[in-house]
């Protein structure tokens, strides 16, 4: 890949000379804030542009990120992101609802994909020492003993709901496979999901007929290093050539999240999601990813990273198969720690991208103790970014 070095240089002695903004700097960003709650904590985000142009934002709201009894609530912006309405609780079981990824449909409905939660005392015992104050898991370990929560395990696993009103109302959900970003609908109306909670570690590729209806595993991706890493959170998408790309959070074993070996991998589908390239390393650094491909025909991949300077951080690539790190871009590095991550963006306009994500909205520098988390902190909020693309 020819190197990027001279024109970026060029591009910067300019901004020096005529005072212009600088793609990846600050000066060309504007942060915002979708939802906040002083005792809430709220984290990750999907995104979709609905049928009739809005954008929408579901995410989980909880009380801590192992809570026993989050919920799922969607924020909507009817004016291309500048400004989100407040948000409404569009799924509440009686146990921990924590995922919602987001599939448009070709004839404008939109389907959501859950994962709910029912935790166990057990559960709680086995956290680390540090994982939480004493008397938050002693109230959180009655929680799950009460005879609703224990009757509610029924709901535990993945489900799908479907709008047809641009998400404002929603289907009582059926069982389905979890996506965290959503699928991607195929030429021939199924919809193809990428899940990981059900294959121990690896990918599962899922297709279904309907949006509530059942869905087959067609094909896995597996770990190529199953003892020092797992597969998880992948997100897949399909290019205008037809390609369809995959791009996997890898997490290492023991679990560390700042260990070197989580880069984000790499697979490919050229029949439909029938068959998969054995995955590749990236040397992008960071989880889990999202992929977009843009308006001049490059992909764009966004990412957590929970390493210092801790923050967002996106790539791109000419053709979503070679990734460089001269390529990537640094959305946001204030953040207070590594609690953070789960970026989705959309191209607002050619070139001017959206970038959700969650962390602590507080200045630069702050500090705020996660072992255990301070529960007077200030938790993390589902924020956004918007910000230029480089040039070609």
């Amino acid at each position: 890949m020819k190197t990027h070095y001279p024109r970026r240089f060029l591009l910067l002695f300019l901004s020096c000379i005529l005072g212009l903004s600088w793609p990846g700097s600050a000066e060309s960003m504007r942060h915002l804030s979708i939802y906040e709650k002083q005792d809430a904590y709220c984290a990750w985000p999907a995104m979709v542009r609905a049928a009739n142009g809005d954008l929408l934002v579901a995410f989980t709201r909880s009380e801590e990120h192992l809570g026993p009894n989050g919920e799922i609530l969607l924020s909507r912006s009817t004016n291309n992101g500048q400004t989100w309405l407040p948000p409404a609780i569009v799924h509440d079981s009686p146990l921990d609802d924590r995922e919602s990824g987001l599939t448009l449909l070709s004839d404008g409905r939109l389907l959501m994909h859950l994962r709910t939660t029912r935790w166990t005392a057990e559960q709680y015992l086995t956290l680390p020492d540090n994982a939480y104050e004493s008397a938050t898991l002693g109230r959180w370990m009655l929680y799950v003993n009460q005879p609703a929560y224990r009757e509610a395990a029924k709901f535990d696993g993945a489900w799908h709901a479907v709008s047809e009103d641009n998400g404002h109302t929603w289907s009582t959900p059926t069982p389905g496979k979890d996506s965290i970003h959503g699928g991607l609908q195929l030429e021939d109306g199924s919809i193809l999901v990428a899940s990981y909670r059900d294959d121990s570690g690896n990918i599962g590729i899922y297709r279904g007929d309907s949006a509530q209806g059942e869905f087959i595993r067609v094909a896995m991706v597996e770990s190529p290093q199953p003892d020092r890493i797992r597969f998880g959170e992948p997100h897949i998408l399909q290019l205008d050539s037809g390609r369809i790309l995959m791009m996997i959070r890898a997490t290492a074993i023991p679990y560390d999240d700042q260990s070197p070996l989580c880069h984000l991998w790499l697979s490919w589908s050229d029949d439909n999601g029938q068959t998969w390239a054995e995955a590749v390393r990236t040397p992008l650094w960071g989880f889990p990813p999202h992929l977009l491909q843009l308006e001049d025909g490059r992909v764009l991949c966004t990412y957590g990273y929970r390493r210092s300077p801790f923050g967002q951080r996106a790539a791109i690539s000419p053709d979503g198969i070679h990734w460089s790190l001269e390529d990537e871009i640094i959305i946001r590095d204030d953040a207070p720690n590594k609690d953070l991550g789960y970026p989705v963006s959309i191209e607002l306009s050619p070139g001017r991208i959206l970038t959700v994500y969650y962390q602590p909205n507080v200045p630069a520098g702050t500090v705020q103790r996660m072992h255990p988390p301070d529960p007077l902190r200030r938790k993390p909020g589902i924020l956004g970014t918007i910000w230029q693309l480089p040039p070609e």
